[in-house]
């Protein structure tokens, strides 16, 4: 048995959720996402106080594995369309510098070039400071994406901290040499 796979999504009330054969459609205040299930799996309810629950049609190990996954993609894309979700990026480093020309968001990262990351048309990214970068949209997956690809230009190192990381991320530091 599921223990995610058997609660109850609660349907927030700005949020509208359609179902169109194996398409579950989702609108919000911060967008709209289709949402495809098998329906030969798995059964999807819509009671009348708004809540979402999605029940297998027949019980197996694979299907188990399955249901639970589902279950958080589904509740993660209602969350997306009414609430949206957001990573904060930080660097850290001497010139190290962000700024948005047009649709690229520019990096000064210490190399001999700057970096231009082509912004998703789904993905608003914003730059506070110079050193900090905000990854706003509706699909969490994406933003998780854009903000690992963004880290892996220049990756924390683990001796002065440099690079870019998560906000609230932990760097593990090191010792330097010793004479």
């Amino acid at each position: 048995m599921s223990k995610i796979g058997n609660k109850k999504i609660l349907i927030p009330k700005e949020v509208k959720v359609s179902i169109n054969g194996d398409q579950l459609d989702i609108k919000g205040s911060y967008g709209m996402k289709k949402f495809n299930l098998d329906t030969k799996l798995f059964e999807v309810n819509i009671s009348e106080n708004k809540e979402l629950s999605i029940r297998p049609k027949k019980k197996n190990d694979d299907i188990k594995k399955i249901w639970g996954m589902n279950w958080s993609l589904l509740n993660n894309a209602i969350i997306g369309v009414n609430k949206g979700y957001e990573k904060v990026l930080e660097m850290t480093g001497v010139g190290y510098r962000a700024a948005i020309k047009g649709n690229n968001l520019n990096l000064q990262l210490g190399y001999s070039h700057d970096i231009n990351f082509e912004i998703p048309k789904d993905v608003k990214i914003n730059v506070e400071k110079q050193t900090t970068i905000k990854i706003n949209g509706n699909d969490k997956q994406q933003i998780g994406t854009i903000a690992s690809k963004i880290k892996a230009f220049r990756p924390s190192e683990p001796y002065k901290g440099k690079g870019i990381k998560e906000k609230g991320e932990y760097i593990l530091r090191k010792e330097g040499k010793k004479k």
